[in-house]
């Protein structure tokens, strides 16, 4: 009888819980935003809630088990009484849009496995039960991935002694990692990646000897690697990459026999690599590369008989390049580019290497040939070895590797005629063998290329005739410049409907230029220079849509320009210098800004802008009445008179007015000189008594409302006296922030900016920003400059640091008396080539000097401009953002190239650029925009 008392009992309990279950449930189901009505399913009209969209139950309690209701959108705050089901072991809502705080205090005990990964959720997180302590807690996987929380990780992690994996990747975690997470003994898969975790690696990691994946990567962790993780020998995985750690790499990385992945680039380790690590024969991929390693890598490299990656790029090693790597037998990826290798690429390379696709050797000293078997695996996909001293001919094998699809050898000392074969690769798209001494008539052979898009043989040998085609019509970049080809011009180019990039100069190339090329709408930049070409110059240029820079300099055309070149609005860079050209020169927008040094040379020009250096045109020739001059010169004396009036008027307004300086005296009889170019301010006092002690304060305006106005005291400045201050404080621009006021007293300036609500230094805020806001940002910044270089100004310093975004997110430059400064605008386009690349990559730019090819963010820039996988270097934070906005982050990376490369752009070119990025939705015109230059 007791037994089915006993009995009944607990059908009760059951019956109870389930009855909580349900209407937890329904009670969650009303809070939750759901638009794609993906739990329509969930009301109390329903037999039993186990057949719920996302919800399982266990076969026979009928309990909620697990919740998984990933990827559904939904969103609103934390469900958190989803997570304190009794019986639940399983809750995975991730890749929703939940906010809120998360804490631990209320999960169930039964709880083992918890995904909020990729939500909305933030502040910081509490590992305290309410009782103090750390709770009954059975957890085994917990992933916060990819959220907003904030603030320390809590020493308290060490409560949850069951984990297995925890993941906090990609959240705003600041501070050290607590020496308290060693106690976690059970923790197989550790990631605090991307974070802004600071401070050494801590010792104690060695302990966790169950651990087999560690990813502690993009934070600012720094010191040494501790020899203590040599204790970690369960560990497969090893991610340190994108962090400040500084010292050699510790021999003791030898004895994890298991590891497969060891990856510690973008670091600023030295030394050479440990032989210990040659011991490492289960490694798959081994990346040091971006450090400051040394030394020789030795023949022993052949022990990592696994390894299928090799990359070592961008360091200091030196020496020979170890023969035995064509004895790796799973090896597919080997870049060495940018050290200091020297000698012959190893014969054996690819004789052993049966999945051998990607080689970069490139930016090193390597001399010899170009070995016979790099393609023996029939897989060979990438071949990079530019900017070497490599010699002899392009081998037979290579010609044969119909895998082909990226082939880079320019810049080597390269010989002999093109091998007819080599001209049949199917595969390859990017071909680049400019600046070799490579020689004969290319129109001889037979051109297969149909997957062809980029082409360059500058700089070579190359004579006779130019080809009709190169086996297909999808070419987007095509360079023949500076060789010797002869001939005419074929109209088959006109053919190459997706052109953008079209550069013949340097040639022998004669006779007119076939109309055809009007027919290139996708052309964005044409250059013919420097050849023998005569004729008019065709109508049709002047219709190209998108046509950036024309240059058709030291060549016969003669005839007149057309006069609607540079219509479009998009030329903004135009040379016709040295021709034979004769008549007016257009009134187009881009003629009217031209420099004398694209006209001169052509003695038959006239007008053009200010600064074309032409006499102007005559007028027509016709009688003129006795009463026109008479009526010219009446209206020329009228005019005189009323500007002497008005200038007058002026003046005295100038004196009297809101320009007027002013002399007053502030505590201690400091006597000070003070003009104000803003009319809304009151009264010279006012402002005295805010900048008293040169700090930020507020400044009533003529309404008697105070205003916040930023305040900065300096010292004299050689050659900065009130005309040049008055200059600064009446230019007025949305993307500067400019002066309100200037005070001057015997020994220092003070100036008041003008207000910046709701300001943000962008260094700090870049991260939280999409790409959308980053273009805007980009765009704003390009605006002020160009504003400043209209008004002769510079802006000195530019950096994130110097730019902040006001209230409503728009770039405001703060300019610095002590480096605004008259004078060559180059250095500006520089350091806006760096924002914009530190915009794109979310790198911050250090080390090598302006215009130089070395240090930071502008060599990996040019780098990614290069390579186009936009995933491998775009910031971590926009991974996301690629496959809507990838033609856009490819075009501004190349306008990031450009202007830190020897040819910038100006600033107004950049706005028209970046313009022509924002919001275009056209697949050809994106292709365009992001073949502009290449590198």
């Amino acid at each position: 009888m007791r037994a089915y008392a006993l009995l009944a009992l607990l059908l009760l309990l059951l019956s109870a819980t389930r009855a909580q279950d349900l209407q937890t449930l329904l009670s969650i189901r009303s809070s939750i935003d759901d638009p794609l009505h993906s739990l329509s399913a969930w009301n109390s009209s329903a037999t039993s809630f186990c057949t719920w969209e996302g919800i399982t139950c266990d076969s026979s309690s009928r309990h909620v088990s697990a919740v998984r209701l990933s990827g559904k959108n939904l969103s609103g705050a934390l469900p958190a009484p989803l997570l304190s089901l009794p019986f639940v072991a399983a809750v995975d809502l991730s890749f929703n849009g939940f906010s809120g705080v998360f804490s631990f205090p209320h999960l169930a005990p039964s709880l083992l496995y918890l995904n909020l990964s990729n939500n909305n959720l933030s502040d910081p997180v509490d590992f305290v039960s309410d009782s103090g302590g750390g709770g009954p807690f059975g957890l085994q996987v917990l992933d916060l991935s990819n959220n907003f929380l904030t603030g320390p990780i809590p020493d308290e992690i060490f409560h949850l002694s069951s984990l297995k994996v925890l993941d906090l990747g990609g959240n705003y975690f600041r501070g050290r990692i607590p020496i308290s997470i060693s106690q976690l003994r059970s923790l197989q898969f550790l990631t605090l990646a991307s974070n802004e975790l600071t401070g050494p690696i801590p010792a104690q990691l060695g302990v966790m000897t169950a651990l087999r994946w560690v990813y502690l990567g993009y934070n600012n962790l720094s010191g040494e690697i501790p020899p203590e993780i040599g204790n970690l020998t369960a560990l497969e995985h090893l991610d340190l990459v994108y962090n400040n750690l500084t010292g050699g790499i510790p021999s003791s990385i030898g004895n994890l026999g298991k590891l497969q992945y060891l990856f510690l680039y973008q670091n600023l380790l030295s030394g050479p690599i440990p032989p210990s690590v040659y011991n490492l024969t289960a490694m798959t991929a081994l990346d040091l590369s971006q450090n400051e390693l040394s030394g020789e890598v030795s023949e022993d490299v052949m022990r990592l008989e696994n390894l299928e990656v090799l990359h070592l790029f961008s360091n200091r090693f030196e020496g020979a390049i170890p023969s035995s790597l064509g004895a790796i037998p799973r090896l597919q990826v080997m870049q060495l580019w940018s050290n200091r290798f020297e000698g012959p690429i190893p014969n054996s390379l690819g004789l052993g290497n049966d999945d051998l696709a990607v080689v970069d050797v490139s930016s090193n000293n390597l001399t010899g040939r170009v070995p016979e078997h790099l393609c023996y695996s029939h897989r060979l996909v990438k071949l990079i070895l530019f900017s070497n001293a490599l010699h002899g001919g392009i081998p037979s094998g290579l010609s044969r590797c119909r895998t082909l699809e990226r082939i880079r050898i320019e810049n080597n000392q390269l010989s002999g005629e093109i091998p007819p074969e080599f001209a049949l690769l199917p595969a390859v798209y990017y071909l680049d063998a400019s600046g070799n001494g490579f020689s004969g008539e290319i129109s001889r052979l037979r051109w297969e290329m149909p997957a062809l898009r980029m082409l360059s043989l500058a700089g070579n040998k190359f004579s006779g005739p130019l080809p009709e085609s190169f086996g297909g019509d999808e070419i987007e970049h095509l360079d023949l410049s500076k060789n010797q080809f002869a001939g005419g011009i074929p109209a088959g180019f006109g053919l190459f409907t997706e052109l953008s990039d079209l550069n013949l100069s340097g040639n022998r190339l004669s006779g007119a230029v076939p109309e055809s090329i009007g027919e290139l709408k996708r052309l964005v930049r044409l250059d013919l220079s420097k050849n023998h070409l005569s004729g008019e110059i065709p109508t049709g240029i002047a219709d190209l849509p998108v046509l950036s820079a024309l240059d058709l300099s030291e060549n016969w055309f003669s005839g007149e320009i057309p006069p609607s070149l540079g219509k479009t609005g998009s030329l903004v860079s135009i040379n016709v210098s040295h021709n034979r050209l004769i008549g007016g020169v257009p009134a187009t927008e881009a003629f009217l800004s031209v420099e004398a040094a694209s006209l001169v040379g052509n003695s038959g020009l006239c007008g053009g802008g200010p600064k074309s250096g032409l006499l102007p045109c005559e007028a027509a020739s016709a009688k003129t009445p006795w009463w026109f001059p008479v009526t010219v010169l009446a209206a020329a004396l009228v005019i005189i008179f009323l500007s002497v009036i008005l200038t007058f008027l002026a003046r005295k307004w100038w004196r009297g007015g809101e320009f007027e300086i002013k002399k007053a005296e502030t505590d201690g009889n400091v006597e000070w000189e003070v003009r104000v170019f803003d009319g809304t301010l009151s009264t010279v006092e006012a402002i005295l008594t805010t900048i008293k002690n040169a700090k930020s304060g507020a400044v009533s305006n003529s309404n008697g409302e105070g205003r916040w106005f930023t305040v900065r005291e300096v010292k004299e400045v050689p050659g900065l006296g009130w005309a040049e201050v008055t200059k600064l404080g009446r230019s007025r621009h949305r993307n500067v922030a400019g002066f309100v006021a200037a005070c001057r007293s015997e020994s220092r300036w003070v100036f008041v900016y003008e207000p910046t609500a709701g300001a943000r230094c962008l260094g700090v805020a870049m991260r939280d920003l999409s790409w959308e806001q980053r273009r805007r940002v980009a765009l704003g910044v390009a605006k002020g400059l160009c504003h400043l270089h209209r008004c002769g100004l510079l802006a000195g310093v530019l950096t994130a640091d110097t730019v902040v975004l006001d209230g409503d997110g728009e770039p405001r430059l703060a300019l610095d008396v002590a480096n605004v400064r008259p004078g060559e605008a180059r250095t500006d386009v520089y350091d806006f080539g760096v924002l914009l690349a530190e915009l794109l990559t979310g790198r911050r730019h250090h080390g090598g000097e302006e215009g130089g090819s070395s240090g930071g963010v502008v060599e990996w820039a040019r780098y990614c401009y290069r390579e186009r996988h936009v995933e491998a270097w775009i910031d971590p934070a926009m991974s996301g953002q690629v496959s809507r906005h990838r033609d856009e982050m490819i075009g501004a990376m190349g306008l990031a190239v450009r202007c830190t490369s020897a040819e910038r752009p100006s600033m107004k070119e950049a706005v028209k650029l970046l313009v022509g990025l924002e919001g275009k939705a056209s697949p050809w015109l994106s292709k365009v925009m992001r073949a502009i230059w290449f590198y």
